[in-house]
């Protein structure tokens, strides 16, 4: 009986060990054993923090454009001849 007992534990703890160890849970758990560190490695850190600093260079330059378009359109609307936009007078 005992036999039978072992032999059925071992059987249903066969597919929760494969279970486990396919989980996100157990693959940190194996690259902590084989000294990798969690994350990225520290070249794509740093390339990661430059993209981040880019775009927010080109965000700052496009606000900057557009603000610029603005300020020209309402200099040629001052610097445009009254006569031409009323012709009737």
């Amino acid at each position: 009986m005992w036999v039978l007992a072992v032999i059925l534990i071992v059987a249903l703890l066969i597919p929760v060990a494969a279970i486990l160890v396919d989980s996100p849970l157990g693959k940190s758990v194996a690259r902590r054993m084989e000294g990798r560190p969690e994350g990225p490695p520290p070249e794509l850190r740093d390339v990661q923090r430059k993209v981040e600093l880019l775009e927010t260079e080109l965000e700052d330059l496009n606000r900057s454009v557009s603000g610029m378009r603005e300020e020209l359109q309402f200099m040629q609307r001052l610097l445009e001849d009254p006569r031409r936009k009323n012709p009737q007078s």
